[in-house]
């Protein structure tokens, strides 16, 4: 959820984001029931070890007469005993039990942007691109940076009205609140084939690398020099722009009570129970959602009440989109012809390719042919990458 000059705003992204923090521990019958025919449903509430609702506010409704909710289910797949794995060792719990709060203490260690250099060179640039910059050839994994983060945090009021709109650019520097967080998910998660692997200061060497691409601030100063080192002293002086940006506000001891009375309220942001009854279409239009009110003019452009997709220009539609995908995901080899792709618009190339048959071209294209990876790397549908595929041949013809 992010906020603007004290106005709220709820985003669906971020409730989606809050449910991820949530954990089913328990159960307890609720009072909230929903009925169909001559069956109730009685929901119950998932608590946790200190006999609060989860913070997802997420319920399940038992089996009665062979149905849950107004849904039949196999009972007796729900009655299969689960008999595989078995409980993890104190000794693996202690190895995965890694916290870092965003008000510290912090892990003891430390490391250099210079340091920092090489270890994303060696270990990330693979998937992240250089500087962070994103893998678009890939598609799939993230941009760490994409300049200076404090000018990048205005685009968050950026609105798509159009298709060539320039929207909110969401990366570590401009939209996440603390860098606790980096820590802790590059001390877990990454490199993504060998979690864990990287030390202390090796993780403060990439978190100080990530401060340095995004020019972000350490006790008021920009952090440029190489040579300078972020530690278990310094990190909680880091100065995230977007900190104050979500809501409720989850910070200190009553941080998860105000997300749970959030999650737990839901038609205060668009959601349904099963009290509300089946919905099969337009659902949120029979819902009560709380309006909340924003000042358009801090929105660029402003906020538009105007529901109808836009019109397709001349030349717009399925050609401007494969042209759009070409560009970002195609035309580095195809424009050069590196790693032997034929280049577009090279009719004596293309001649040969095209003579075996479109049928043939999509198929080599989609299981992938030499040095090109199936689809380019793509994750397109297969309609998508035929009509890029069209889009090519049309220019190669």
């Amino acid at each position: 959820m992010f906020k603007l000059s004290h106005k709220k705003i709820i985003a669906t992204s971020a409730v989606a984001a809050a449910v991820a923090f949530a954990g089913c521990l328990g159960s307890n019958p609720d009072a909230s029931s929903s009925s169909e025919g001559s069956t109730k449903y009685v929901a119950s509430h998932t608590y946790d070890f200190n006999g609060k609702k989860v913070i997802d506010g997420g319920v399940y409704y038992p089996v009665v007469d062979g149905k849950r909710g107004p849904y039949y289910v196999n009972e007796q797949a729900s009655r299969i005993a689960y008999n595989k794995g078995r409980e993890a060792l104190p000794v693996e719990i202690k190895a995965w039990d890694v916290d870092v709060m965003y008000n510290g203490p912090f892990p003891k260690g430390h490391g250099t942007v210079g340091e920092g250099e090489e270890i994303y060179e060696e270990k990330c640039v693979a998937c992240h691109g250089d500087f962070g910059s994103g893998a678009a050839n890939i598609g799939i994994y993230p941009a760490l940076s994409k300049g200076n983060a404090y000018e990048l945090h205005e685009t968050l009021k950026n609105q798509r009205l159009n298709p060539d709109d320039d929207g909110p650019i969401r990366v570590f520097g401009s939209y996440w609140p603390y860098p606790s967080t980096a820590w802790w998910y590059i001390k877990t998660g990454m490199p993504h084939p060998h979690p864990k692997s990287l030390t202390n200061n090796e993780v403060y060497a990439l978190v100080a690398y990530m401060l340095s691409i995004n020019e972000l601030k350490v006790d008021g100063e920009v952090v440029e020099d190489e040579d300078f080192e972020l530690n278990q002293d310094n990190f909680g002086k880091i100065e995230m722009p977007n900190v104050n940006g979500f809501i409720p506000n989850l910070n200190g001891p009553n941080g998860t009570d105000n997300i749970r009375k959030l999650l737990n309220t839901p038609h205060e942001y668009g959601a349904k129970t099963l009290a509300d009854g089946r919905c099969m279409h337009d659902c949120l239009k029979e819902v009560k959602v709380q309006h909340i009110t924003i000042e358009q003019k801090n929105f660029l452009p402003p906020l538009s009440e105007v529901r109808d997709l836009p019109k397709e220009e001349n030349g717009g539609g399925a050609e401007a989109k494969a042209k759009a995908t070409y560009e970002a995901s195609c035309a580095m080899c195809h424009d050069s012809g590196a790693a032997d792709a034929p280049i577009i618009g090279n009719k004596a190339q293309w001649a040969k390719y095209i003579k075996e048959g479109m049928d043939t071209v999509y198929k080599k294209g989609i299981e992938g042919v030499g040095a090109m990876p199936p689809k380019g790397g793509t994750t397109l549908s297969d309609a998508e990458f035929k009509s890029v595929v069209d889009y090519i041949v049309g220019k190669s013809k």
